[in-house]
């Protein structure tokens, strides 16, 4: 299968020359049983390769299954990857075949696999050299046939040298290494997206598609993107919603950008569209307020420059400029402060309500905040929600 008939299928969109290359390394490597590893920042959209490779792969009519070794909690993971038999801890009323067990004759896919305990490290090792394993609670040891590909977005020989990853088993999931871009080096396709998540908004409400001023296409362009594809697609959807004028211009464009960035709950669609809308506009106007007051106080330091430069300021006429332009601060100052306390109380209520739709269910409630249930058990215990 050629590369565009591949980008056509996944859905991926772009021209980027190390787009291209990883996905011929993708289709090359998917005839073989080689492990592969693939590398990149969060939002890269790692997870798009291994299932590119599954596919083309002579085990694509067999299982593939995907696990978020992040989102398991430790005291279950081994349970969850190699099963357990009845009996084997409390509440363990029944066997259970794991991950590994499901996949067999298939694909097994690993997303953060850098957040494995140690001592699942060295069982994953195991099954890697000699294809077996043991349930949890069981003697009988158990034969696989199965092709690992692992992702992750930490930097793997860091954490050899602090000792938290396994360095005989690095070198056994990275037989092959596809490293993924992110958006910040793929300049050329970052426009390109942008257009077709705004047609793709634009189908699914039935409004006119967004489009973007010359300046505004040129600060889309050369934004860094810390939060890769999935930043990009966030903040176009919520300009989609919100915006009622549909050319963005720069300073729109820039008003959205810090909120993706500060505001870390972004709710996706298990929560509806005016439950959605009412936080977004919550943000959306705290920020306008500090961008407004940001203005004034920029306007009266012109004013105050032009006075000095045309004539001789007395004492006093000094001193009500500065007073003015220290209340004017200190009431942007309080907006800010405001802000950031909106967006904690904000993404509390969020969680809160995700666990309510839920009914407390932490990797539901996680999935709809499109976060990882550690990430979520975290913030649970931070804002003393337990």
């Amino acid at each position: 299968m050629d590369i565009q008939s591949i980008k056509t299928k996944f859905g991926i969109i772009g021209n980027n020359p190390l787009l291209n290359k990883i996905l011929q390394i993708a289709v090359q490597v998917a005839v073989t049983d080689m492990n592969v590893l693939v590398t990149g920042e969060s939002g890269v959209g790692k997870e798009v390769f291994s299932k590119i490779i599954h596919n083309n792969s002579p085990r694509k009519h067999n299982k593939y299954i995907a696990v978020n070794c992040g989102a398991i909690p430790e005291g279950t993971i081994e349970s969850e990857l190699f099963g357990h038999v009845k009996g084997a801890f409390t509440n363990a009323d029944r066997d259970r075949k794991g991950y590994f067990a499901e996949a067999d004759k298939g694909t097994i896919f690993l997303d953060e696999v850098g957040e494995l305990p140690l001592s699942m490290q060295a069982k994953l090792l195991r099954v890697l050299e000699q294809g077996e394993f043991l349930p949890v609670g069981s003697s009988k040891t158990i034969k696989v046939d199965v092709r690992v590909i692992s992702a992750t977005n930490v930097n793997l020989l860091e954490a050899i040298r602090k000792g938290k990853f396994r360095e005989d088993l690095y070198y056994r999931l990275n037989q092959i290494h596809i490293s993924v871009p992110p958006l910040r080096e793929r300049k050329e396709d970052i426009f390109l997206l942008f257009r077709r998540f705004a047609v793709d908004m634009a189908d699914k409400y039935k409004m006119p598609a967004l489009t973007l001023t010359p300046q505004a296409k040129q600060y889309l362009i050369n934004y860094t993107w810390q939060g890769n594809i999935r930043q990009l697609k966030n903040i176009t959807e919520q300009m989609s919603v919100i915006e009622t004028n549909r050319e963005i211009d720069v300073d729109t464009l820039k008003s959205y950008i810090p909120l993706v960035e500060s505001f870390s709950l972004m709710v996706n669609d298990s929560l509806s569209t005016e439950q959605q809308d009412e936080i977004l506009m919550t943000i959306i106007e705290n920020k306008r307020q500090i961008t407004k007051l940001a203005s004034e106080i920029n306007q009266l330091k012109e004013i105050v420059k032009n006075i000095i430069a045309s004539h001789q300021p007395t004492p006093l006429l000094l001193a009500k400029a500065a007073e003015h332009e220290d209340k004017q601060f200190h009431e942007a100052k309080e907006c800010r402060e405001e802000l950031n306390l909106n967006l904690l109380q904000l993404e509390k209520r969020s969680i809160i309500k995700a666990l309510e739709l839920s009914n407390s269910n932490r990797k539901i409630a996680a999935d709809m905040l499109g976060i990882s249930e550690r990430t979520l058990y975290r913030k649970i215990k931070d804002y003393d929600l337990e």
